[in-house]
């Protein structure tokens, strides 16, 4: 499967590049676009300031340029994040899109997006500062409306990033889960 794997508000980290490896060792080809051009941060208020001085337009259109050259393949979106909301706007513009993966945040859903049963998986914190109930049950059902197959699993007691192991956010446990759902799910598409 060719994934489209985007990062956090952190930058590309080492646990990035980790996640890739993971996705890559199960037999998929993955790129890893840097869309802050190598600066990274250690907080996630430096990194909401880095996003701010780029751009939400810049990022996305930064995304795209990666993602054109192996959109006709038929990609799988994967994002951590801000990466995730990232991820979930190129997946609902790209009618050649296989599935879309989101680990830990998702994004504002245009009302005129519309997929064809476009498969979505969503792991994500229980309670998640970025992510609250109402948020989730909102973008749910929007996302139902566009026409995606969505499913979300929920991790109680982990922090927003839990996925990261340089963070003090990390569950082991709940990472460990949350990639065996997501191979799983990637696998049967």
């Amino acid at each position: 499967m060719d994934i489209m794997l985007f990062h956090s508000v952190y930058g590309l980290r080492p646990a990035v590049r980790e996640a890739a490896d993971r996705l890559r060792s199960a037999g998929h080809e993955v790129r890893v676009p840097d869309l802050f051009d190598g600066e990274t941060v250690s907080s996630v208020e430096e990194g909401k300031e880095l996003k701010d001085r780029i751009g939400k337009d810049e990022l996305l259109r930064r995304a795209v340029l990666a993602a054109a050259p192996y959109s006709e393949r038929g990609l799988v979106y994967v994002g951590l994040s801000l990466g995730g909301s990232i991820a979930q706007n190129l997946a609902l513009g790209d009618e050649k899109a296989r599935g879309l993966l989101l680990l830990h945040g998702t994004s504002d859903i245009a009302e005129s997006a519309s997929v064809d049963d476009l498969p979505v998986q969503l792991h994500v914190a229980d309670p998640d500062p970025f992510e609250s109930h109402d948020w989730l049950s909102s973008w749910y059902l929007q996302m139902r409306q566009a026409g995606a197959d969505v499913e979300i699993y929920r991790y109680p007691g982990a922090g927003h990033l839990y996925t990261d192991p340089e963070l003090p956010d990390y569950d082991e446990q709940a990472a460990e889960e949350t990639w065996r759902t997501g191979l799983a799910f990637i696998d049967s598409l």
